[in-house]
């Protein structure tokens, strides 16, 4: 895919230069890391790229966007993998890219799971399902329950990287693009709920 560039891209040097030297999935993802977890305490945000790189506050559709503006600028398209769940349980959207045939995600999150994956899942339904059990509530039981189609930003133009508005709206449009379920309902009846153990682990946080 053609790179984005600055004139294009609306962002000023300085900002376009950020990102752009992040030159691949791992320099980005680390990148994310670096920045702290948006709590939203002010109020619900869908913040633009421009806006994540100004408060340097990002949560998970948030990071996924500047990912994905990032990995654009490297000639990447610009990709979101939405995850859905059910219940009191929240979808969480990662940034989808692939090398030499393979699928991987660059993702930002509180938690110590839903994290970075490495591109080496065959398909996206593949990826998707490495977050599978990674996925549940304080109570066991296992939530993730449909991934989207990889969703292009690129066909949306350029708005979602500098506005100043809140992107709700991208959200939804996300939220109702096509989505494949990944369970029966004799497969989501007979799930185990997950053990002690890993509700104990899940619980670690990198912000409080």
């Amino acid at each position: 895919m053609q790179p984005l560039s600055l004139e294009k891209s609306g962002l000023t040097r300085y900002e376009w230069q950020k990102l752009k030297k992040l030159s691949n999935p791992k320099k980005i993802q680390d990148f994310l890391n670096s920045l702290p977890f948006n709590f939203e305490k002010g109020g619900e945000t869908h913040s633009s790229v421009r806006y994540g790189l100004k408060r340097r506050r990002v949560h998970c559709f948030e990071g996924a966007l500047m990912a994905a503006a990032a990995m654009w600028i490297q000639g990447y398209k610009p990709l979101l993998l939405d995850l859905v769940t059910v219940d009191a349980d929240l979808d969480h959207v990662v940034a989808l890219f692939k090398e030499d045939g393979y699928w991987g995600a660059i993702s930002k999150t509180n938690h110590a799971v839903l994290r970075y994956r490495e591109p080496i899942y065959k398909s996206v339904r593949e990826l998707a399902l490495s977050y599978f059990h990674e996925y549940y509530l304080p109570n066991g039981k296992k939530t993730l329950r449909s991934f989207s189609k990889p969703f292009d930003l690129s066909k949306l133009g350029t708005d979602w990287i500098t506005t100043e508005a809140n992107l709700a709206n991208l959200a939804h449009i996300l939220d109702r693009s096509p989505h494949t379920k990944i369970l029966s309902p004799k497969q989501i009846k007979n799930l185990r709920k997950v053990d002690k153990i890993e509700i104990k682990a899940g619980d670690i946080v990198e912000y409080r």
